[in-house]
């Protein structure tokens, strides 16, 4: 064999051995493992819950699932901005949440979604077998207290959500929602300001209950008398926190 074969063998053979080593045990390369039910496993717990798990990745509009379809996998964000959303009967669109890396979205009381799910963002999530997920959290107690808490943490993301809808105004309702992913991303151990604003104006409206000439509109008065800035790349520079608290507040 010729240096150049043997230089072309392993040029080829190199690659392949890292796909092999990520591959067998993907969870253990998270980025944000400790901000998911997996965070807390051991590394022979993990790499059993490695073998159920599949990665899914979607572009900006992909669905991920659609409501009422059968609910057969769970699935953790891992990277990028999913939102979900319910469909009235009259046809308009209610989003329901924004959801980002350590997040978890799927479960169902039935056999069926009840919420549909598309990406905001490129997105990456982790898809597990519904089935087998929920035999290994009866095997693995500390993964299932875990999942309470994320469950504990979208049920105050809902009661959050009511109160946006509630007696806030616009200005109101945008203040909150800009201090809310501030606060969300500084969870995630990122910076709170300046915020990443990736959900497009229709999108934010459907969520506070706001039409989106409501929302351009009010986004534009707030960086006019010099409480945020508009930033490139979807980022709004929270430029005066305090009048944005009060605002929010409503004081």
């Amino acid at each position: 064999m010729s240096p150049f074969e043997v230089k072309r063998i392993q040029e080829l053979a190199e690659p392949l051995g890292r796909a092999e080593s990520v591959g067998a045990t993907p969870c253990s390369a998270c980025s944000v493992r400790q901000l998911t039910i997996c965070a807390d496993l051991a590394s022979d717990e993990l790499h059993e819950l490695s073998s159920i798990v599949t990665s899914v990745e979607l572009g900006p509009g992909d669905p991920l699932f659609d409501e009422e379809e059968k609910a057969d996998h769970v699935f953790n964000v891992t990277a990028g901005t999913m939102k979900v959303y319910k469909l009235l009967p009259d046809g308009r669109r209610q989003v329901t949440g924004f959801l980002f890396p350590g997040d978890f979205l799927g479960l169902a009381n039935d056999e069926t979604y009840a919420y549909s799910a598309e990406a905001v963002s490129p997105a990456t999530l982790c898809r597990f077998p519904r089935r087998k997920l929920e035999a290994m959290l009866e095997r693995f107690p500390k993964m299932e207290r875990r999942l309470l808490g994320l469950a504990s943490h979208e049920l105050a993301a809902a009661q959050e959500q009511m109160l946006l809808l509630g007696r806030k105004t616009a200005r109101e309702k945008i203040a909150s929602f800009l201090l809310l992913l501030s606060t969300r991303a500084r969870r995630r151990g990122q910076k709170g300001n300046p915020v990443s604003v990736l959900m497009s104006r229709t999108d934010i409206g459907d969520y506070l209950g706001l039409t989106t000439e409501t929302v351009s509109r009010t986004f534009t008065q707030l960086k006019s008398n010099g409480t945020i800035m508009l930033l490139s790349g979807g980022k709004v520079e929270i430029a005066d926190l305090e009048a944005l608290h009060e605002l929010a507040e409503g004081t």
